[in-house]
C-alpha cells in the first residue's frame, strides 16, 4: 500500500515556520498538501496565516491549540492522524508545523505504532533557525541567565529551552536558517558553522529568505526517519533516563491582549519593545486593526525586532479589533497603554 509521506516542520518560536509552511502550499503545483497545525496560544494566527496559500476557502488544514503536540501524541495526535489516513486517497504529503515548544523526535517515534505504520512514513523532519536569534542570544537563555548558570558546577548548563533548540536540531534532516538578510556574509558563515556543529552529520544547512524554497528541495525528501530513531538523539531523553525530570517548557505560558482598535502602530511597538526589555517575552503574533483602514493587519515580534503589515480586508462576518498572543516565561496579564 502506499505510505503518505510526512514533514514535520520544527523550530523555536518565531523562526518563521508558518511563512515557510504556507509558501509551500502556495506553491504545491498540483499536489494534494494537507496540514495540520500545532499552536501555542488561544487565538488561531498560524493558520489564519497558513490559510491565505490556498486558493479558496477549502483550506485542507487541521489545527490543535493545545500549545505542545509532542507532550499529547497519543491524546491528539495518533486520532487525528487516523482520520487523515482514512482520506488517504485525497492526500499527497502532509505537513505538520509544530508549536515553537515542541519537540519532534516524539512525533517520529509515534509513526511506527501498529495503527499508523503501514500508512505513513517520515519524509523529512525541517527544523527552522533563526539565524539572527543565534547571533544575538534571543534563542536559548539570555546572556545574563546563561552567565550565571556556567558559574555553578552544579546546574545543568542546558536549561528546559536550549535543551528543546538542541533537541529540534539533533532530529532534523534539513536545517533551513531564516532571516538571512538580515547578517552579513561573515555573520552568516559563523551561523552556519555552530548550526553544523549541533546537527546531525547527515543534515543539510541551507540558508533562505522570506521563506521561500522551492518544494522540490523540501519534499520527497523520503528519509524515512521513524526507521533510524537512535541517530536522532535527545538530550530530554537522556535527562528522563537519569532521573532528572522536568517538563521543557515549565513555567512558558501565554497571554492575549485584545483592543477595539490601534490608533498609532509606532507607539504599539515602543511599548512593546519596553515590556521585552523588562519581561522574559519570546514571542508576539497576531492581527491588528487601525482604523480607517479596510484591510487587517498582521503582527509579529521575535525579541526586540517587529514586523506588521495588511495582509487581506476584513471579512464580512468577522470581529474587528486588535488580538496579540504573548508568549513568554511567567507572563502576567497586563494592559497596553500608548499604542491602543
Amino acid at each position: 500500500m502506499r505510505k503518505i509521506p510526512i514533514t514535520i516542520v520544527t523550530g523555536f518560536l518565531g523562526v518563521g515556520k508558518t511563512t515557510l509552511v504556507h509558501n509551500m502550499i502556495k506553491n504545491a503545483n498540483g499536489k494534494r498538501i494537507a496540514v495540520l497545525v500545532n499552536e501555542f496560544g488561544e487565538v488561531d494566527v498560524d493558520g489564519e496565516l497558513i490559510k491565505g496559500g490556498c486558493d479558496d476557502d477549502e483550506c485542507n488544514l487541521v489545527e490543535l491549540p493545545n500549545g505542545c503536540i509532542c507532550c499529547t501524541v497519543q491524546e491528539e495526535f495518533l486520532p487525528t492522524m487516523l482520520t487523515m489516513i482514512e482520506r488517504k486517497d485525497t492526500i499527497d504529503h502532509i505537513v505538520i508545523e509544530t508549536s515553537g515548544l515542541s519537540m519532534p523526535k516524539p512525533l517520529v517515534k509515534a509513526v511506527n505504532w501498529p495503527d499508523l505504520k503501514p500508512h505513513i512514513t517520515v519524509d523529512s523532519v525541517i527544523t527552522v533557525v533563526d539565524a539572527v536569534g543565534v547571533v544575538t542570544g534571543e534563542l536559548c537563555d539570555r546572556e545574563r541567565v546563561q552567565a550565571q548558570r556556567l558559574a555553578d558546577d552544579s546546574l545543568d548548563h542546558e536549561t528546559p529551552i536550549e535543551e528543546l533548540f538542541l533537541d529540534q536540531l539533533s532530529c532534523a534532516d534539513l536545517v533551513l536558517l531564516s532571516k538571512t538578510d538580515l547578517l552579513d556574509a561573515e555573520r552568516l558563515e559563523d551561523v552556519t558553522a555552530y548550526v553544523k556543529t549541533k546537527s546531525r552529520p547527515t543534515a543539510k544547512i541551507i540558508p533562505m529568505q522570506n521563506g521561500l524554497l522551492s518544494n522540490e528541495i523540501l519534499l520527497g525528501i523520503e528519509a524515512a526517519g521513524e526507521d533510524n530513531l537512535d541517530d536522532r538523539k535527545s538530550l530530554h531523553e537522556k535527562h528522563h533516563e537519569e532521573g532528572k525530570h522536568h517538563h521543557h517548557n515549565d513555567d512558558i505560558n501565554s497571554i492575549i491582549i485584545t483592543h477595539a482598535e490601534t490608533p498609532d502602530i509606532k507607539a504599539l511597538v515602543k511599548e512593546l519593545k519596553q515590556r521585552v526589555q523588562d519581561e522574559e517575552i519570546y514571542r508576539i503574533k497576531g492581527f491588528v486593526n487601525i482604523p480607517n483602514k479596510p484591510m487587517r493587519m498582521v503582527f509579529q515580534g521575535v525579541g526586540e525586532r517587529f514586523d506588521y503589515y495588511f495582509d487581506r480586508p476584513w471579512k464580512d462576518n468577522e470581529v474587528r479589533q486588535t488580538q496579540l498572543v504573548v508568549i513568554g516565561r511567567n507572563l502576567k496579564v497586563a494592559e497596553l497603554g500608548v499604542g491602543v
